[in-house]
């Protein structure tokens, strides 16, 4: 079952640190004991966010403990570590059906976060309330994907609108930043200038030069790349004795084509489309400027520790 949203967890968690009142309990111990109530399998557990700084689990127990102790129902004896509260324990007296955020607003101590936690418009309602299932990491990552993928649209289209000789210079650029071609002068005598039976340039493997690689670039607006295309490039690159070779495409490629490469034993090709293409171009910093630059800091719980 995929992993439940935040809210769900509360009551779970609320339940098992009341188990074990008089006992301060590891964080990973309610994570493995959450994944076992909810019967999440393997992939479930290791299902990541966005961003690969955490497991999706993981984050969202860790939101449902922390509006839980802004309630006053657990608290944090030691980092990473839970415990419940006498609120807490009164609670569960009685026998709530569900603990959620809208449960929460009838302790003073969370009412008092939920205020300062509004936005800065004045409006009443918050993100957090306008989507109750997502944490407020998931709301900046969804964001942000939401953000990149328009980013990578907006991109492809430019490849397709440029011309010729502007997208040889960018694959010299990328190529370069990814770590092969030797200098962008070496790169940029390399590509372009082959012409020879599907091969469109051949560039270091690393700026020793110690192994070639031949390339294809294609910007195609109207069509995908299908097998024949890259049939004659692996038979252009047997031609001149290669094993190695990327072929690009501001396209798409064909299942067929795609197939045609898994299959190949004695050469290997790499395979970049148009959306590849745009989210390589990213990751370099290649046609893209940062827009903004926004931190999420967490407390230094070892700079609060007062030993010696």
């Amino acid at each position: 079952m995929p992993v439940p949203d935040y809210q769900s967890f509360m009551l779970p968690v609320l339940r098992f640190a009341g188990k074990r009142p008089q006992e301060s309990i590891a964080i990973r111990a309610v994570i493995a004991a959450m994944a076992e109530e909810f019967s999440l399998t393997e992939a479930d557990q290791r299902e990541m966010l966005p961003s690969g700084a955490s497991t999706t689990l993981g984050s969202r127990v860790g939101w449902a403990c922390t509006y839980m102790r802004k309630a006053g129902l657990i608290e944090s004896p030691q980092r990473a570590q839970l415990k419940i509260t006498d609120l807490g324990r009164k609670t569960l007296a009685t026998n709530p059906k569900t603990i959620n955020t809208a449960f929460l607003k009838q302790f003073p101590e969370f009412q008092a976060f939920q205020n300062r936690s509004k936005a800065p418009t004045g409006d009443a309602t918050s993100k957090e309330s306008a989507l109750p299932d997502k944490t407020p990491v998931e709301l900046i990552e969804n964001g942000y994907v939401s953000l990149r993928a328009a980013l990578v649209t907006e991109l492809l289209q430019r490849l397709k609108e440029c011309t010729p000789s502007f997208f040889e210079r960018l694959v010299v650029e990328l190529v370069v930043k990814m770590g092969y071609g030797g200098s962008r002068a070496d790169a940029g005598k390399a590509i372009g200038k082959a012409g020879d039976g599907g091969i469109d340039g051949i560039i270091k493997e690393d700026r020793l030069g110690l192994d070639a690689i031949y390339m294809q670039a294609k910007r195609w607006t109207d069509k995908p790349v299908g097998r024949p295309d890259v049939q004659q490039f692996q038979g252009a690159l047997s031609g001149h004795g290669a094993i190695k070779g990327i072929f690009i495409t501001t396209s798409t490629f064909t299942k067929e084509a795609i197939e045609y490469v898994a299959a190949l034993r004695n050469s290997k090709i790499v395979l970049i489309d148009g959306e590849e293409l745009a989210e390589l171009m990213i990751e370099h910093g290649i046609g893209v400027a940062t827009a903004a630059v926004y931190e999420v800091k967490r407390v230094d719980s070892d700079y609060f520790s007062e030993e010696e």
